[in-house]
């Protein structure tokens, strides 16, 4: 009963002198996401699936002060690459800085101006994955942001644009707390690239809902840097139709706290879903990675990739779930969590889960965690590779598998580049 009255508190704090938007399809799904709010509360240290990680200053009325990092010299990513770009300023969209929304194949709408549209697309997907993505385990962050989210893209793609979509979050401000909700809609044929990079606010929380038709492809890139003291919680809620590919990877390195959450549904005959993820921890730094994936067809495949390299009392957390559900046979799900402790002092917490009622499937999962294979350093030592860049090298090999998750080898070799630079930097 104290828990579920502190939860309820804890909500009743967070939402205090919060308005959100009145009228139209916006305003009548936040109105939803309140009424499915209230009964959570919000996330408390005692919750199963916050066990490892404090979601205090998430949760708490106001954000914790965070410096914004000088990066000058450091450049961002993807700048070597062809895109579009929109641009948001501590959670509020940038016209000086984004470019022309208009692209062939795709429509683009911000999310403050779609929200009292008659019978807009976003009505049928607005905090709907994120509603199917609260069983059997409660994100009430997520239902948070799709009560109060202030500003978002909304993305529906009917054809195969020539370029990516690059989402980017600076920030200015040591105090920002920002709401981002984005809803992507890829047609029966259609494909996306989504890039997003940078660090938004002291204070993230930010919503992914994307919905796959029969046929489409979906690729997702994103970097989660720069900043030494933010604090973040993300959400991904996929629903993918029969055939089609999703695919996302995730870049982190630096941060107080960051929690990437995804909830992915495989819904249609041979769908497939790829979800991977490299982190760099280096000193007071948790990188909580939680993701649940259902089979729900026939013939459908799953890949899980997390590698984390920890040093200097960091934290890493991977709480990964593969659900196959009755009928979903011929499944193959793949499951893998590992960390590179380059210390006595850093600790990796995983809980990897399967649960399957199908007898006609594939499924792994498994979890290491290890210093340093000395045996591979000593070799690249006596070949004359000074110490340093034989660790580097150690250390990109070990993050090799994820990496190659992503499809587009310039988007690769980009995000080689900066897991080069951030080991560079932190080499002493």
């Amino acid at each position: 009963m104290a828990v579920m009255q502190a939860k309820a508190d804890a909500l009743a704090a967070r939402l205090a002198g919060a308005r959100p938007d009145e009228g139209g399809w916006l305003g009548k799904a936040r109105a939803e996401a309140l009424a499915r709010l209230a009964p959570m509360g919000l996330p408390g240290r005692r919750d199963e699936y916050w066990r490892y990680t404090d979601p205090a200053s998430l949760t708490a009325p106001e954000p914790v002060s965070a410096a914004v990092f000088d990066a000058k010299a450091e450049p961002r990513p993807f700048t070597a690459l062809d895109r579009l770009k929109v641009v948001f300023v501590d959670g509020q969209f940038d016209a000086a800085q984004s470019d022309d929304l208009a692209l062939e194949g795709i429509e683009i709408e911000r999310l403050s101006l779609a929200g009292h549209a008659a019978n807009h697309w976003a009505a049928n997907l607005y905090g709907v994955l994120e509603a199917r993505g609260q069983t059997p385990v409660e994100r009430p962050l997520a239902t948070l942001n799709s009560a109060l989210a202030t500003e978002g893209v909304l993305i529906r793609v009917t054809g195969k644009p020539s370029k990516p979509v690059s989402l980017i979050y600076l920030r200015k401000s040591n105090n920002s707390d920002a709401m981002l909700h984005h809803c992507i809609k890829v047609e029966s044929g259609a494909e996306l690239t989504l890039l997003e990079n940078g660090p938004a606010a002291a204070r993230l929380s930010k919503v992914l809902e994307v919905d796959l038709a029969d046929g489409a492809r979906f690729h997702h890139i994103r970097t989660q840097g720069r900043d030494h003291e933010r604090r973040a919680v993300t959400h991904i809620f996929a629903r993918i139709g029969a055939q089609a590919l999703f695919k996302s990877f995730t870049l982190t390195a630096n941060g107080r706290l960051t929690r990437n959450e995804a909830f992915i549904e495989l819904l249609g005959a041979d769908a497939v879903a790829h979800i991977a993820g490299a982190s760099m921890g280096d000193g007071d730094f948790v990188h909580d990675d939680t993701v649940f994936v259902t089979h729900a067809a026939e013939r459908c495949e799953s890949r899980q990739v997390f590698k984390k390299v920890l040093k200097n009392g960091a934290v890493g957390v991977f709480q990964g779930k593969i659900l196959v559900k009755q009928g979903a046979q011929k499944t193959d799900g793949y499951q893998i969590s590992q960390s590179l402790l380059l210390d006595d002092d850093s600790q990796f917490l995983a809980k990897p889960e399967l649960e399957i009622y199908a007898d006609d499937v594939k499924c792994s999962h498994g979890s290491t965690s290890g210093a340093m294979d000395e045996t591979a350093l000593y070799y690249l030592r006596s070949r004359g590779v000074p110490l340093k860049q034989a660790q580097s090298l150690l250390v990109l090999a070990f993050l090799a598998e994820a990496i190659s998750e992503i499809e587009d080898e310039a988007i690769a070799d980009d995000i080689r580049n900066r897991l080069e630079g951030w080991l560079h930097r932190h080499e002493h």
